[in-house]
């Protein structure tokens, strides 16, 4: 019962051609693709800081990030501009 059949399929590709028309279909296909590979991209990015994080922690290093930051300097005309 959890497996797809090809005629699941079939009904599938029928349903989304009516959706979407055949002109369109493949410029969505294309888009769900780049989604995917920007995803996999940030994805492996967060996994890397993680394990950079981790290295740093290890080192007894405080990264750069977790270092106080100096106040920022508030433009008068920009505290207008915010209210």
């Amino acid at each position: 019962m959890g497996a797809l059949r090809p005629w699941h399929i079939a009904i599938l590709v029928v349903v989304l051609v009516l959706l979407f028309g055949a002109k369109r279909l493949p410029d969505a296909a294309r888009s769900l693709g780049r989604s995917m590979r920007i995803l996999k991209a940030e994805t492996k990015g967060l996994a890397e800081d993680d394990v950079a994080a981790k290295a740093e922690a290890q080192s007894g290093r405080q990264p750069l990030d977790s270092q106080p930051s100096p106040t920022p300097v508030v433009d008068p005309v920009e505290r207008v501009r915010e209210n």
